[in-house]
């Protein structure tokens, strides 16, 4: 008969109640943190993949760049200097679902996720007037996940 044990640690800020479930945390004082971070959170095919796919359900997406805490190793001084991570462009986009997928984006990654949105309309006019916003973050390092603009 296995016994389900609990263990219950008080923190200073929270108390917790753990099973016997193994948890790790890693010390972000590490010297080596950083190159540690990109190791893991390396994408692969399969994440970007299922990346795609759950922008994709908020709605009518147009254009979604990552930048900034997604890209790894690749800039990685200027890409942590983006104005956003996350950037979607569409109509109707469900704000509970992006809500949603920006918690679950934030657990993974462990930091908070900075997004922008906006309407096709809006981006095609920010665009073609040659936003500061917009042109930093498209000559910027990133990735486009969606494009549908032809950009």
């Amino acid at each position: 008969m296995a016994k389900n044990r609990k263990i219950v640690r008080k923190n200073k800020k929270k108390k917790s109640v753990l099973t016997d479930r193994i948890h790790y945390t890693l010390n972000q004082q590490f010297e080596f943190f950083d190159e540690l971070k990109n190791l893991i959170l390396k994408s692969s095919p399969v994440e970007k993949e299922r990346m795609i796919k759950r922008i994709s359900g908020l709605g009518r997406v147009k254009l979604a760049v990552v930048s900034g805490v997604f890209l790894s190793n690749i800039n990685l001084a200027k890409a942590s200097d983006s104005e956003v991570d996350l950037f979607i462009v569409g109509d109707n986009i469900n704000r509970d679902k992006l809500r949603f997928l920006l918690k679950s984006l934030e657990a993974e990654v462990g930091k908070e996720i900075r997004f922008g949105l906006m309407e096709k309309d809006e981006f095609e006019y920010r665009y073609g007037m040659f936003d500061r916003f917009v042109r930093v973050l498209l000559d910027g390092p990133h990735d486009k996940l969606i494009n549908k603009l032809g950009l």
